[in-house]
């Protein structure tokens, strides 16, 4: 399927689905995360989209993995057509060394701007201002993974080239492990945001940790792929 970014997400969603309990489901899951319809998935792969629909509820019997990879490939080139958002966002997180289950996006910014401007685009709710007021890139990472899968060195490495950063936790009921877990490495960073919880779900003691460490603090309960979405679009 080819090298590089491209034919690596490739590989790991082929290998997905074949080795899956529920094929049709992992390929309706990665075609929402791709954000693409049944409808312009089938358009790309000039079949009716009622076959795909019959792949994903399970009507029809397990794709090959001939089909599979055909509906690997169309996925791709929408993303590509699109401009290749998902593809850059699974680099990314592949040179950083993380499994892309882990860490979600990872990326440095070509200029420093305001953690103000950051939590408007992606719609996050800010509920303790910082000591610095501006960062140079993000990083969005599933809570529960990064803390079940990652050493202590590895959690650092999630500051990526720097940490004048936001670090974006999702998969949350009241955030307080990952704000606990990431007191492990030092220092902290410029900006957390806790999504898919809002301000009268959050750990009680989360505003005055976030006050001792001196990062701004927020929620955020936009979808995900709109967060990502909106991540995309920063310098």
């Amino acid at each position: 399927m080819g090298e590089g970014p491209r034919g690596e997400l490739a590989e790991k969603i082929a290998g997905e689905v074949a080795l899956s309990d529920d094929p049709g489901a992992t390929l309706r899951k990665w075609r929402t995360d791709f954000d693409v319809t049944q409808t312009e998935l089938a358009e790309i792969l000039d079949i009716s989209s009622s076959v795909i629909s019959d792949y994903e509820s399970g009507r029809r019997d397990s794709p090959g993995i001939a089909v599979v990879r055909r509906i690997v490939t169309g996925l791709l080139d929408i993303d590509e057509r699109r401009g290749g958002d998902r593809i850059r966002q699974y680099g990314r997180v592949l040179s950083a060394g993380f499994e892309s289950d882990v860490v979600l996006d990872l990326r440095e910014y070509s200029a420093a701007i305001s953690i103000d401007s950051v939590f408007d685009e992606i719609g996050a709710e800010g509920l303790v201002d910082g000591e610095r007021d501006r960062i140079t890139g993000h990083t969005v990472i599933d809570s529960v993974e990064a803390i079940q899968r990652l050493s202590s060195e590895e959690i650092f490495n999630l500051y990526g080239q720097s940490t004048s950063r936001v670090l974006i936790f999702t998969g949350l009921t009241r955030g307080e492990s990952p704000l606990v877990a990431q007191r492990v490495v030092s220092p902290t960073p410029n900006a957390v945001v806790l999504h898919g919880i809002d301000e009268d779900e959050l750990w009680e003691h989360a505003p005055d940790l976030a006050r001792v460490d001196g990062f701004a603090l927020a929620t955020c309960t936009t979808p995900l792929e709109t967060v990502l979405d909106g991540l995309e679009s920063l310098p």
